[in-house]
This record gives C-alpha cells, sequence and structure tokens, in this order.
C-alpha cells in the first residue's frame, strides 16, 4: 500500500462517472450501425454504464442514410425492444433513444420536409458531419434547425482535426447558438493526439456544454475505465456540463 502512495500512482475513474448522471452519446441497439452487434453484447455495455455510475443512458444510433438508414420507426422498436431486456435482467437505469444526425443531403431533405427528429431532451438533435471536411452549407442548415425549433448540439467538435487550422470556425458555431458534446475518450489520447490537444483548446474557451462516450463496444469500455481521475475531475470542476439536467 506504502508504495502506491509513494509513487501516486493515479486511480481508474472507477465510480466518478456518476456526477454527470446522464450519457447522451453512445450506439447501444443491436445490429443497426456500428455499435452493439446483439442484444447481449448491448446488455453487457449497458452494466458498465451502470458500474460506471450512470442513471440514465441516452443512445443515439446513426442516421447516415447511404450506410444506415435507421428511420424513427426502427430506432423506436429496437429501443422497446432492448428496453424489456433490460428490465428482465433486472439492471436498474433509465434508457431513451435519440439519434445521431449525419447533416447530408437525406438531413437537410428531412428539415426541408419538415420530418420530425429524434430529440435527445427537449428541443436538442445531435449532429455530426464528415471527419474531413465541413459541409459547405453547415451554417445554413444550424440556422433551418433553429427556425423549426430545434437546438443543434454538434458531437464531437474535437474530432474534426481538420478545423484545427481553421480554429475561429468554432468561435462561429458557438456565436451562432450550437451546443457542444465531447467525447469523453478525447481527454485520454484514444482518437490521437490531435483531437486530445483539440479537445483541451476547447475545454479552456468552456466551449463545452456535454460530455458523452460514444461507446461503441467493449474496448471502449474497458478504456473509459482507465481515464485517470485527475482528468475527469478537471472536467468537473468546469462546472459547465449539463448531463444532470437531461
Amino acid at each position: 500500500m506504502w508504495l502506491s502512495k509513494f509513487f501516486n500512482k493515479e486511480e481508474p475513474v472507477g465510480m466518478s462517472l456518476s456526477w454527470l448522471q446522464t450519457d447522451m452519446h453512445s450506439h447501444l441497439l443491436p445490429g443497426i450501425d456500428d455499435g452493439s452487434p446483439d442484444i447481449t453484447t448491448s446488455l453487457q455495455l449497458i452494466k458498465g454504464f451502470k458500474d460506471l455510475g450512470y442513471k440514465k443512458i441516452i443512445t443515439t444510433p446513426h442516421v447516415l442514410w447511404e450506410i444506415y438508414p435507421n428511420t424513427t420507426e426502427v430506432i423506436l422498436a429496437k429501443q422497446e425492444e432492448l428496453s424489456k431486456e433490460i428490465q428482465n435482467a433486472g439492471i436498474d437505469i433509465e434508457f431513451y433513444a435519440a439519434a445521431e444526425y449525419f447533416i447530408d443531403d437525406h438531413f437537410t431533405d428531412q428539415l426541408k420536409n419538415k420530418i420530425p427528429l429524434l430529440t435527445i431532451s427537449g428541443n436538442m438533435v445531435l449532429v455530426e458531419f464528415s471527419m474531413v471536411t465541413a459541409p459547405m452549407d453547415l451554417q445554413e442548415v444550424l440556422f433551418d434547425m433553429q427556425m423549426q425549433n430545434y437546438q443543434p448540439v454538434l458531437a464531437h467538435p474535437e474530432r474534426y482535426t481538420f478545423l484545427g487550422r481553421k480554429k475561429e470556425i468554432y468561435d462561429q458555431l458557438k456565436d451562432a447558438g450550437c451546443l457542444f458534446q465531447l467525447n469523453l475518450l478525447s481527454l485520454s489520447g484514444y482518437y490521437g493526439g490531435g483531437v486530445q490537444e483539440l479537445a483541451n483548446y476547447l475545454l479552456k474557451k468552456n466551449y463545452y456544454d456535454f460530455a458523452g462516450t460514444d461507446l461503441h463496444h467493449s474496448r471502449q469500455l474497458s478504456s473509459l475505465q482507465k481515464i485517470p481521475a485527475s482528468q475527469i475531475k478537471r472536467l468537473q470542476d468546469l462546472g459547465t456540463l449539463k448531463n444532470h439536467l437531461l
């Protein structure tokens, strides 16, 4: 024991994510995107959330029409199916589903035709775009969302590393009323040093409104459990995250 104290070895995060209460970005619905492939895996991952201290999960399967053409009906049917399995397994956690919408032609068509979008909570809609380049009409799409009383929440802005050369775009997005969601694993370098650097930049700017796991599989769950406690405490001490309000 004294050796551990002497070397000041950091403990893994353990239950310290309980202060967030809610995770609002994951891929737990079985077999409909690149997340959990089956119900057994989904239940194992959800138990992992429970062990990390979460009380509520709002899972967000991809809606990327050319690859994952998930409709609201498909998502809600899978949510209902998995919710019954969670109850049968005796896992005490709230479970809901929304979506992570990729900004593409299908998404803009949904907006144009005023097809209702799945919301994380209230009017908040999680969106993402290409890791290579931002849509030319990004500002227009976000404005159209707001005109339909949706609040855009940009998933993992730190992962768009091409914006590292154009950091003023982050300022423009925040000025336009867009909320930002941090991937917790970005803090540990899981996605690479460039992503970690951008995450730290955005943290210093106090630009993050939510934190999410973006959990797809058990390897990421193991990595979450190994995030140093100091990283999580730093995030908690900022006092800007609103997961507990979801």
